[in-house]
């Protein structure tokens, strides 16, 4: 794109006696306007912003560091939670048996159309092929059931931070649908099916708060309906985004309690309290490098990269703006001190000292990288004994005294800018839900690209008929999830699709 080209230019090595040529011209504009071209902005942004460069293997992308400190970020905060809950780490292998594959029927159907198989070492066919993990239920259980015998030996909980491979689909798009991808999976045994339930709902709420807290973005606890639960399991929970732009859905986040059926398949049973034999209770839980992607969606601009503070491994950019015949020295001392100060105070501060690009130039690479804050210094500055800050989500900009303060007033803005940016995102979704109660009210708020709040019977053809009904170009409409926070159901209710009596409120939509 063109956009990158400008990047990669160093222009004007000193050699011989002649002076470095500044680069003044940014370079740095995306093409693509998120309003216009979505797909397009979308692409352009993760690669332009350095989130990822485009690999060889088509939907496999390498994470650039830009990438890697956001997952590192929520990493560091989930995996602390989960040990409060005492959860421990542990690794499985990446290759998978065929024979352990398909011992659990309806859950490899699931992802039977997904998984890669290594068929050839060398030059040799391999006499029993193997699969590669799209998840590791059928990889873990069999030692689950060689480990727990008794009570005592329960619960079991592990969690695992490592890659999987999902083949199948046509058209990848980075974060949000690759072969390969980041996540961790936590899959956890109980004596009871009450522990399970609980835990459930308790890793539910951290994945709310990764995405609230963290990401900036709002979303909503729920039920997933038969149809649209995790293969295999009992039932599934999840967070549900929303994209205003395209008007999809995106399952940002799921954790399953999966009954008995996976220890009925794989024999997890234990001796009870009063010597009796029972089947364990068991949960699988997961959120991947997709929240990444959602997070891109969620905030960028045309401008490039809008990172929530939180999450941002630079908050704050200083860059030196000097003029002609002023002490470019005192300036760029100026700026150290200030970064000093800022990263004592606890903050992720750098300067941006290169002098082969103008001031203008490294303003527009910072916005397209999404840093929230930008402290600007020039001589005006200097003689006032103050900085220039930039918000990157608004472009407000505020003149700040250098006093013992300066950093409380940072904090101060960025914790602004994590708020302002939630509050952006959730009035933005808010507006796109739309409550119907009839079919022709649904098909309306569907062709607005809403996400659709309606009354429904909770009847699997009911579902599968509105699927079939919708079904076109943009894709079938579906049940995203019933919401927790159920909106009161007066008596005499009916479905909107089928006209029978409605039991729940349960969110729709066309989604990722």
């Amino acid at each position: 794109m063109a956009s990158n080209d400008a990047k990669k230019t160093n222009v004007g090595a000193k050699s011989g006696g002649k002076k470095k040529e500044v680069k003044k011209e940014t370079g740095l504009g995306l093409f693509y306007k998120k309003g216009e071209n979505f797909g397009e902005w979308y692409s352009e942004v993760v690669v332009s912003g350095e989130m990822i460069e485009y690999y060889d293997i088509s939907g496999c992308y390498i994470l650039r560091p830009w990438t890697m400190s956001i997952w590192e970020t929520m990493q560091a905060f989930f995996d602390g939670e989960i040990k409060k809950m005492k959860i421990k780490n542990c690794y499985f292998p990446l290759f998978v048996s065929p024979g352990v594959l398909q011992r659990e029927k309806d859950h490899i159907e699931g992802f039977a159309p997904e998984v890669a198989w290594v068929t050839k070492s060398g030059e040799s066919e391999l006499e029993v092929p193997i699969a590669i993990r799209p998840t590791s239920e059928t990889v873990m259980y069999p030692y689950y059931s060689k480990w727990i015998r008794g009570h005592r030996d329960l619960p079991l909980k592990l969690n695992q931070w490592c890659n999987v491979v999902r083949w199948e689909f046509s058209h990848p798009t980075p974060f949000i649908r690759s072969r390969e991808f980041l996540w961790q999976e936590g899959h956890t045994a109980f004596a009871t099916k009450a522990e399970a339930d609980a835990e459930v709902l308790e890793i539910l709420e951290l994945y709310r708060r990764i995405y609230e807290e963290y990401l900036a973005i709002p979303v909503v606890k729920g039920k997933k309906s038969e149809l649209e639960k995790f293969a295999g399991g009992l039932y599934t929970t999840s967070v549900e985004a929303f994209i205003p732009n395209t008007g999809r859905g995106i399952q940002g986040a799921t954790s399953h309690c999966l009954g008995q059926n996976f220890a009925k398949m794989f024999e997890i049973n234990f001796e009870n309290e009063k010597g009796e034999k029972s089947m364990v209770w068991q949960n699988s839980w997961a959120y991947s490098t997709r929240t990444i992607g959602v997070m891109v969606m969620v905030h960028g601009d045309d401008k490039g990269l809008v990172l929530p503070p939180k999450v941002a491994s630079i908050q704050v950019i200083v860059i030196p703006v000097p003029y002609k015949d002023v002490d470019t020295q005192k300036i760029i001392e100026f700026c150290k001190t200030t970064v000093a100060t800022l990263s004592e105070a606890g903050l992720c501060v750098e300067a941006d000292f290169r002098d082969n690009y103008s001031p203008g130039w490294k303003y527009s690479h910072w916005e397209m990288k999404g840093v929230p804050l930008r402290i600007e210094i020039g001589p005006k500055d200097l003689a006032n004994n103050q900085v220039r800050a930039v918000r990157r989500d608004n472009s407000a900009k505020v003149d700040v005294p250098v006093n013992d303060e300066l950093a409380e007033r940072v904090n101060g803005m960025l914790a602004d800018i994590q708020q302002s940016l939630f509050d952006a995102a959730k009035q933005k979704r808010d507006a796109c839900i739309k409550v119907v109660k009839t079919w022709d009210e649904f098909v309306e708020a569907l062709n607005q690209k809403k996400m659709i709040l309606a009354p429904w019977c909770n009847e699997e053809e009911v579902e599968k008929d509105v699927k079939a009904r919708t079904k076109g170009e943009m894709g079938a409409a579906k049940t995203l999830c019933s919401p927790f926070d159920q909106p009161e159901l007066h008596p005499g209710t009916l479905c909107f699709a089928s006209g029978k009596p409605a039991k729940k409120w349960t969110y729709w939509g066309r989604s990722y």
